[in-house]
């Protein structure tokens, strides 16, 4: 059986609160052998590949453009896109469950991808909130309280 790809999802412009989650995330995502997918770009990007990195995992960077300058240390391998955004999909389909830290446009457009695709675990550490147009959550994703706690959602299926 493979080993499990799990995407990190977070903002370019994330909080440091943001940042030490993800980084978090990808270290222990390392340490349980899973793959770790995310953007490779900066922000929670970079974050979660230090962390996987720092932890001698394996990092996959897939990037919405061909700009080999752009790229985050601690890729392991990186996939160029020039998809723009749409290269969200390519992320989300790629992985056996999602992570997403913090919030942005670009990160509400993966929960929301994640979602749609179903059959995935989703996992949320900080970030989005939604509700209804009758003002009630809208549950999309299961909420973490830590780092620890969002891999072992993700890792459990």
């Amino acid at each position: 059986m493979p080993p499990v790809q799990v995407a990190v999802c977070g903002p370019r412009h994330c909080t440091d609160t943001d940042e030490a989650n993800a980084r978090e995330v990808g270290r222990l995502l390392a340490e349980a052998g899973a793959t770790v997918l995310c953007g490779g770009g900066i922000g929670v990007m970079a974050a979660v590949a230090a962390g996987a990195a720092a932890a001698k995992g394996l990092v996959i960077g897939v990037r919405p453009d061909t700009n080999r300058d752009a790229i985050c240390d601690g890729l392991s391998a990186v996939l160029y896109t020039n998809m723009g955004e749409a290269r969200n999909a390519i992320l989300i389909w790629s992985a056996d469950a999602v992570i997403v830290i913090g919030g942005s446009w670009g990160t509400l457009s993966e929960l929301a991808l994640a979602n749609r695709r179903g059959g995935v675990p989703v996992v949320s550490l900080g970030g989005w909130q939604l509700v209804d147009g009758d003002g009630n959550p809208v549950i999309a994703s299961k909420v973490a309280e830590s780092p620890g706690e969002a891999v072992g959602i993700a890792l459990a299926g």
